[in-house]
């Protein structure tokens, strides 16, 4: 197993744990190396110094969790490192805490927050879907909101 440095297009930057270099070449021509982040297929090696061997201080190294794969891939998933579990993991906390705590308005959310707004209707805290140009329009009369984001499991 190797742990490679790698990033993507969009500039996101991360780790993940490979069988080999081939593994990695060969699931990347493949479109199996995906952005944790954002998705992006385009994914490339960062430079990265070489881990040096050291005398083991009896702690046992954890392996990272397996990432999820594309159906299209029959080689060895990559894995995630214990970094990005813990910041997936903080993120799955927000958007629960976000998602429990909120009124699903669904595709009426740009609607609902604007009433909201012009004091139309009680204030409450509400979650939902909007378009790029409601959320943009949202933004731009001053209207507070904050995107979401997606986990990497629902964009498969």
């Amino acid at each position: 197993m190797i742990k490679f440095a790698l990033h993507c297009s969009q500039g996101h930057e991360f780790e993940s744990w490979f069988q080999s270099g081939e593994a990695f070449e060969q699931q990347s021509q493949e479109g199996c190396v995906l952005c944790p982040y954002c998705q992006a297929p385009d994914v490339t090696k960062a430079i990265m110094a070489p881990a040096l061997a050291g005398k083991s201080r009896g702690r046992k190294a954890e392996l990272p969790a397996l990432a999820e794969v594309p159906d299209n891939c029959e080689t060895l998933p990559a894995l995630i490192g214990p970094q990005e579990m813990e910041k997936r993991a903080m993120i799955n906390a927000l958007r629960e805490r976000i998602f429990t705590e909120t009124e699903d308005v669904g595709g009426r959310f740009a609607e609902v927050a604007r009433k909201i707004h012009d004091g139309l209707v009680a204030e409450r805290p509400i979650h939902g879907e909007a378009n790029l140009a409601e959320v943009r329009a949202l933004v731009e009369d001053g209207i507070e909101i904050l995107p979401v984001p997606s986990l990497p499991e629902e964009m498969n």
